[in-house]
């Protein structure tokens, strides 16, 4: 027992000393008692154990330095300094029977657990854990997964959709019919046993708006050009070089010379107003609603009928017929999705979702950058490169670039190019391409993206509407109208056909011909066809043959929300203007323009009978097709905000008397112009094109009796030197029945309504 022998005076201290030593060494630590302890068992061993009287000895002698003076042990704190009960306490349950250990092993456990909360709520708080590529690698996983599984079921495919899905399934389970079609123009081979009569086909007689939107359809909804000869593949390929796409690979501001330059795209940006922006997409096309400009609006091609119906009257019988007819259409019409993923584009369809997922999420330019680096890396994917077009298109609109927006049109190109695309890509890129070149004002290049659509699918009958109204917007009325005769012949009951070659024939002045083609179409429902423009034009030709049914037409539009009301039937309109169709100067806020015109009025009628007199070809003839009979001449000074030319040379003191109150010389929806009607002129009831404007009067030559003017029910006559105030979006009609010709000054004005922000914004009428 010599190992733990108390230390004599020469060797060691008291137990207060060893305290004071300990205190000045600043820490005992407690596994010193360990060391110990082990070379007590190892001195117990060398002298062969100990026996069961001993062994109190052992738990009382060992270590007596670690006791205070009254026989308690003693453990150091963190500090430095003793507690009593540490080590004691665990030595007593020991020999109490080995409860420490247990104890110990709680313990440790708390402490673990407790760690591994902690833990949890550091993963999740400070986002260790990338949870999101964790899910996105296990849904790749399952894709993956599901891809090979589908390559092992494709012998069991029945309906040529490329995968086996709950349709093969009804197939083989003789629940549903096998469904025939052709590739390529040949028949594919059908299903050698048929049904039982009890489970036949579903969805044969069930309305064609619960049918099931995935089935292959018959022939009439296959690609027509799949197998086509290779003269009619690409028109572009071995066509001159004068007829090629002028757009291709030209920069944005030299392409289609021919085309008026557009402003720049923050422009077009601004809608007027929700109606006109949503229902009149191509307002920059028509200066006046009265002219005989373009009528255009987008029709999707699934949607438009391919059937020929029973031409289309008034009566209720064959309203009947034709809702009949169109019920049929539309069952047959109805298409799948479309098939835009080749074999190639299958095998990183995962890449490409996901990068396509970015695009619909809004960011566009990281969606850009995925399909860009797709496109890099497989160079023959139409998908990949589609995308890229898509992401180029958004963030051009995103930026408001007409340089960024090129590319997407160029980017549209090259993926309909690749040998392998599908023909449904092939039909969507050009029709957005299509439809971005017309919005860049690139009218011609679209009508030859158009063309090259139809020369593709020639039986689509939608395609062929949409060249129609390219050939329109490039003021080719005569090409729109053999394309609408070439649809008609096979369709007679193409209600967007025929409300498109009923107005080029009233453009045309055949009026009467042009009705029953208008009403047709309208009466059709047919997709773009519900416009206020073709009732406004259907309503306008019953009034020139004297047809009172007219007004119910307006009141149709009414209801339809096309007209403000059946008097007021302007279709670039503004919401929540005051209407009313005579105005008072201290209604319009105007008073000084109106003192200013009344007191110099015969110096502004001496410098126009001066331009008159001479004959210098300054009046123009009326060029709206307003007039049923007689002479109707102007003389226009500013025109959309902007002087004419040198107009105002010919009558300085007129132009600078009007320079003084933009609220006219800034109405980009207005005109200034001096008006001369002869003896015997009446001009047809009208309305102007919008509400933005109120229009005046000025009295300058006005024969005693025969000349008047009407808007809605009210008929008032000129006075000279006086002003008239009216709002021109209402119907109006004049008569001029006088000896000698009567001379206005027009002067229309902004709404007083309108804000210095609309004002600024609105576009040009």
């Amino acid at each position: 027992m010599e190992t733990c022998r108390p230390r004599d005076s020469s060797s060691t201290a008291s137990g207060k000393e060893l305290y004071m030593e300990e205190e000045e060494e600043e820490v005992m630590y407690e596994e010193e008692l360990c060391d110990d302890e082990e070379e007590v068992a190892s001195a117990v061993q060398d002298i062969g154990g100990l026996n069961e009287a001993e062994k109190p000895l052992v738990g009382a002698e060992v270590c007596p330095y670690l006791r205070d003076s009254d026989g308690k042990p003693t453990a150091d704190s963190k500090n430095g300094l003793k507690s009593d009960g540490g080590a004691a306490a665990a030595a007593g349950a020991a020999a109490a029977g080995g409860v420490g250990p247990k104890t110990t092993m709680f313990t440790w456990f708390v402490v673990l657990a407790l760690l591994g909360v902690w833990s949890s709520v550091a993963v999740v708080y400070f986002d260790v854990v990338d949870y999101d590529s964790v899910i996105a690698r296990a849904k790749e996983f399952r894709v993956n997964f599901s891809e090979v599984l589908q390559g092992k079921l494709m012998a069991y495919d029945r309906d040529g959709d490329g995968d086996f899905d709950m349709e093969d399934a009804k197939v083989l389970l003789g629940l549903k019919d096998p469904v025939t079609f052709e590739v390529g123009g040949r028949p594919a081979e059908e299903h050698d046993r048929a049904p039982p009569a009890d489970t036949q086909d579903p969805d044969r007689d069930r309305p064609a708006d619960t049918q099931d939107p995935g089935r292959v359809r018959p022939d009439d909804t296959q690609d027509p050009g799949r197998d086509r000869p290779a003269d009619t593949q690409d028109p572009d390929r071995d066509r001159p070089a004068d007829t090629q796409d002028p757009d291709r690979d030209r920069p944005a501001d030299t392409q289609d010379p021919a085309v008026r330059p557009q402003p720049p795209l923050v422009e077009d940006f601004v809608p007027d107003d929700p109606r006109e922006d949503s229902g009149h997409p191509y307002e920059d096309e028509v200066e006046t609603i009265d002219t005989t400009g373009v009528l255009v609006d987008e029709v999707m091609a699934e949607e438009t009928m391919v059937e020929s119906g029973k031409y289309v009257t008034s009566s209720k019988v064959s309203q009947e017929t034709e809702s009949r007819s169109d019920q049929k259409v539309k069952e047959k019409t109805k298409k799948s999705k479309p098939k835009l993923l080749n074999k190639l584009d299958k095998t990183i369809k995962v890449e490409i979702d996901a990068a396509e997922k970015l695009r619909k999420k809004g960011k566009v330019e990281e969606a850009l950058k995925s399909f860009e680096a797709l496109v890099q890396r497989f160079p023959q994917s139409p998908r990949a490169r589609y995308g890229k077009a898509q992401a180029e298109d958004d963030v051009a609109e995103k930026q408001r670039s007409n340089d960024l927006l090129q590319r997407a049109i160029n980017s549209y190109r090259e993926a309909s190019e690749l040998p392998s695309a599908t023909p449904d890509l092939i039909r969507v890129t050009l029709k957005r391409r299509a439809e971005r070149q017309q919005f860049l004002g690139r009218n011609r290049g679209a009508l030859l993206t158009l063309e090259r659509l139809v020369e593709v699918f020639p039986e689509d009958l939608g395609l062929k509407n949409d060249l129609g109204v390219a050939h329109l917007l490039i003021g080719d009325n005569k090409g729109a109208k053999r394309v609408y005769e070439e649809v008609l012949a096979v369709a007679p009951g193409d209600g967007f056909a025929l409300v498109h070659y009923g107005f080029i024939l009233k453009s045309e002045n055949q009026i009467a011909e042009s009705i029953p083609y208008l009403k047709g179409g309208l009466e059709s429902g047919a997709p773009g066809t519900d416009d206020g423009r073709f009732y406004f034009h259907l309503g306008d030709a019953l009034q020139r043959v004297g047809d009172d049914s007219a007004y119910h037409w307006y009141e149709l539009g009414h209801q339809r929300g096309h007209f403000a009301s059946v008097w007021q039937r302007s279709l670039y309109n503004v919401d929540g203007l005051q209407a009313q169709p005579w105005w008072t100067p201290q209604e319009t806020g105007y008073t000084d323009l109106v003192k200013a015109l009344e007191r110099g009025w015969k110096a502004i009628r001496e410098e126009v009978l001066a331009v008159l007199d001479l004959k210098t070809g300054l009046f123009m003839p009326e060029e709206e097709n307003l007039r049923e009979r007689g002479e109707w001449g102007q003389y226009t000074l500013w025109q959309q905000g902007r002087k004419a030319g040198d107009a105002c040379r010919s009558v300085p003191k007129t132009c600078s008397l009007l320079e003084r109150f933009p609220e006219a010389t800034n109405c980009k929806r207005g005109q200034i112009k001096f008006s001369v009607m002869q003896p015997g002129t009446h001009v047809w009831p009208h309305t102007g094109p919008t509400n933005c404007r109120l229009r005046m009067h000025l009295g300058l030559v006005v024969p005693e009796k025969g000349c008047r003017i009407r808007c809605t029910n009210q008929t008032r006559e000129w006075e000279e030197g006086k002003v008239l105030i009216f709002d021109d979006s209402f119907e109006h009609e004049v008569w001029q029945e006088a000896a000698s010709y009567r001379l206005i000054l027009i002067v229309d004005v902004w709404h007083p309504a309108l804000s210095a922000h609309q004002r600024q914004t609105l576009s040009p009428i």
